[in-house]
């Protein structure tokens, strides 16, 4: 399975407890399936270096449906408005 991946958002936190964000624009070239899935982690270095990972992937609508704008909402429009841009030169 080839997965194709366009960082959509990221950020870090910390330094004694880190925080992690992103977001990743996916393509599963094999399923022929585009979704964004948004990694959360959670690094606490005062209890042993104890770690959390969560991992969601959700449909491009229902991420873009989640409340505010963040900047890997801008992003994601940004990048749909680049490939959905109107050419002058084609005319339906």
């Amino acid at each position: 399975m080839a997965l194709l991946k366009r960082e959509l958002y990221r950020q870090v936190t910390g330094p004694e407890v880190t925080h992690a964000d992103r977001c990743t624009l996916v393509f599963d070239t094999d399923a022929k399936n585009l979704y964004v899935e948004r990694e959360v982690a959670h690094l606490d270095a005062r209890v042993n270096g104890a770690m959390e990972i969560q991992t969601a992937t959700m449909d491009i609508a229902d991420y873009l449906k989640q409340g505010g704008q963040t900047a890997g909402h801008r992003e994601l429009w940004r990048l749909l408005r680049t490939i959905f841009k109107e050419d002058d030169n084609w005319k339906r």
